[in-house]
């Protein structure tokens, strides 16, 4: 789609080898453009590279979009520290560009599709009954499945304490179940149902039932696809 572009005359540095890719056309033009007022203003402030090193408040900003911005990939080593004009440049221009025209280009050209686009878009019978097909095989539950808290083969275990601490588990579950149905009726609670108005029992855990059929509930013991 784009390679890098050692022709000096080229600002983006960058050649997009698909020519008629008005995304990645205009987008670079707009990068650019965001990239130079970043630098000449930056430049104003900072005169060299050692001024950013030495701006407390700035180096405080990067350290917390690294850290709890993104706290569980602050120790990739693709980050930079901000150490130079450059680094802070690619930085706010990224930001800039994520918020302004990377925003623009996804949000605002969606009304002008007719009809007719989003109709094509549709899929055919065939491939209408095969997501249905698929969704029904994968919410309902088979005649042998077995649920969470329920044994099948009871003799597999045979110590005692082990037994009544499995009990202990299986009556855990049934009061949860009792909690999920109190907190399922409590009309504060508009997102244990949700726009669709379907009662949230994904995480009922069902220890009674064994019948094959879509229930919408029941933990089964491990994955039955």
């Amino acid at each position: 789609m784009a390679v890098e572009d050692t022709d000096k005359n080229n600002p983006t540095g960058i050649q997009v080898l698909l020519l008629d890719y008005p995304y990645a056309t205009d987008g670079l033009e707009i990068w650019v453009a965001i990239k130079e007022w970043v630098k000449e203003f930056c430049s104003f402030f900072y005169k060299d590279d050692e001024a950013i090193e030495a701006d407390i408040e700035l180096q405080a900003w990067w350290s917390e979009i690294r850290t709890q911005g993104h706290s569980d990939k602050h120790n990739d080593t693709w980050w930079y520290q901000m150490t130079t004009l450059s680094n802070l440049v690619e930085a706010l221009t990224t930001l800039i560009w994520i918020a302004s025209a990377k925003h623009a280009s996804l949000n605002y050209g969606q009304y002008a599709y007719n009809d007719k686009f989003f109709l094509k878009m549709l899929p055919d019978r065939f491939e209408m009954s095969l997501a249905v097909a698929l969704v029904d095989v994968l919410s309902r539950h088979t005649c042998d499945e077995v649920y969470l808290g329920c044994q099948q083969s009871p003799g597999w275990i045979d110590n005692e304490v082990i037994q009544n601490r499995f009990a202990e588990f299986k009556q855990e579950l049934k009061e949860i179940q009792t909690r999920i149905m109190q907190r399922n009726r409590d009309p504060k609670l508009k997102n244990r149902r949700g726009p669709a108005n379907i009662e949230y029992t994904l995480l009922y855990p069902d220890t009674s039932s064994s019948a094959a059929s879509t229930t919408g509930r029941g933990i089964t013991s491990s994955i039955s696809i």
